[in-house]
């Protein structure tokens, strides 16, 4: 049973993802536009090191707005050198003919766990957003991103949506966010005795959208389980 599970697994992996976003067919056809346009020498690998470089620099970028709101500019230029490196890797080797269906599985699922906690946890470091907050976020993501791979192992195929919200459309919203606090335009407000931002007020949202969309994932996914796995009757 394991063996067949593993077989399932390996089948998801080398399964066609195509999430249903908002921006995705747009985002899908721009990808292919830069993909073919770009330098024999720049590899897959590549992207995805300046895709986990740029994270970085934007926890950074986030934490240095604490000494002045320019860098909430920087924050949103490193925002979308991630979203490069994070999104043109896979074209890249998809427009090339180089996948490595496994590789490629593995390498992005980890590197987007480690810039998920780099850019929450720097957002919790700037002045814009609780670091509890921040983390929730984190956790909720990294929570969601196991379902997805126990989903793998358990149905054999790989389901990378929950929505119409991706990480795509999340940039956009920390973009405009970034912009509409860079030029002051005062987004902070007092709620239940807490003072709170914009980001934080839409942090918690999107906590708690992240924790119902796993409830109902998770209780569907055990429903069908259950019906395939019956359980035995008792004594």
């Amino acid at each position: 049973m394991i063996e067949e599970r593993a077989g399932g697994a390996a089948q998801a992996v080398e399964a066609a993802r195509e999430p249903n976003f908002l921006l995705a067919r747009p985002e899908r056809l721009l990808l292919r536009w830069l993909a073919a346009r770009l330098p024999r020498w720049v590899l897959p690998d590549d992207l995805t090191a300046l895709g986990v470089a740029a994270a970085f620099g934007v926890c950074a970028a986030y934490q240095l707005s604490n000494g002045g709101r320019g860098w909430l500019w920087a924050a949103s230029g490193l925002l979308v050198v991630q979203w490069l490196g994070d999104s043109l890797d896979g074209t890249l080797a998809r427009v090339r003919d180089i996948q490595r269906p496994k590789y490629g599985f593995y390498i992005d699922h980890i590197v987007d766990a480690v810039a998920t906690a780099a850019i929450g946890i720097g957002l919790g470091l700037s002045p814009y957003m609780l670091l509890s907050i921040g983390t929730l976020i984190v956790v909720a993501y990294l929570i969601l991103s196991i379902n997805v791979y126990l989903e793998s192992f358990a149905f054999g195929r790989f389901g990378i949506g929950y929505g119409r919200v991706g990480p795509t459309e999340v940039r956009v919203l920390l973009i405009a966010l970034n912009s509409a606090l860079a030029l002051g335009l005062g987004l902070d407000f007092r709620l239940v005795d807490l003072d709170l931002t914009v980001f934080d007020v839409i942090g918690l949202g999107i906590a708690g959208v992240m924790v119902a969309l796993l409830a109902g994932r998770a209780a569907m996914n055990l429903r069908t389980l259950a019906r395939e796995e019956p359980a035995a009757p008792r004594r």
